[in-house]
């Protein structure tokens, strides 16, 4: 079985988050969406929140594409918690040539650590390219229209969490 974990703090779960896992799902049969707790970044949603919403828009994709997806929240490295979920590869979504910088670095610091485990970069479609989870929440709180950004269940939770 090939198992992919895809790492983020998913605050909230952008389309660009959702086109990932979707075109993630066409290389591995299990895809853990790892969910970092990150106490550092302040997120919006707690983690209870971000899990529910990822298991949400999980669901009808796992049923569609017969990958099974599962929320799995983490607070440890990432090539430890890819050991705990059995991954093979890691899923990252790029979005700019400044991802890539970053995602370079951990890379290389990852394939230290342990080199069997696998990254494997996925472009964001050119639609989704320029959503951000902090600009998506930064653009709810100042009281504009992130529907085209987020899927309904998150734009739902925005709401009631923002007003």
């Amino acid at each position: 079985m090939r198992v992919g974990l895809y790492p983020g703090t998913f605050d909230p779960l952008t389309m660009g988050h959702v086109d990932i896992i979707t075109r993630a799902c066409r290389l591995v049969d299990r895809l853990v969406i790892g969910v970092a707790i990150n106490r550092d970044k302040g997120p919006l949603f707690t983690l209870e929140e971000r899990v529910a919403m990822i298991e949400a828009e999980a669901a009808p994709l796992s049923a569609r594409t017969g990958v099974q997806i599962i929320a799995h929240p983490f607070e440890n490295l990432l090539i430890d918690c890819a050991r705990d979920v059995g991954a093979q590869v890691i899923v990252r979504g790029l979005r700019a040539v400044a991802d890539f910088e970053y995602e370079y670095q951990m890379v290389g610091m990852n394939r230290a650590l342990d080199d069997t485990v696998e990254t494997v970069f996925l472009m964001a479609e050119a639609r989704h390219q320029a959503i951000a989870s902090k600009l998506v929440k930064e653009i709810a709180r100042l009281g504009g229209d992130v529907t085209r950004f987020v899927p309904e269940t998150v734009h739902r939770a925005l709401i009631s969490k923002l007003g």
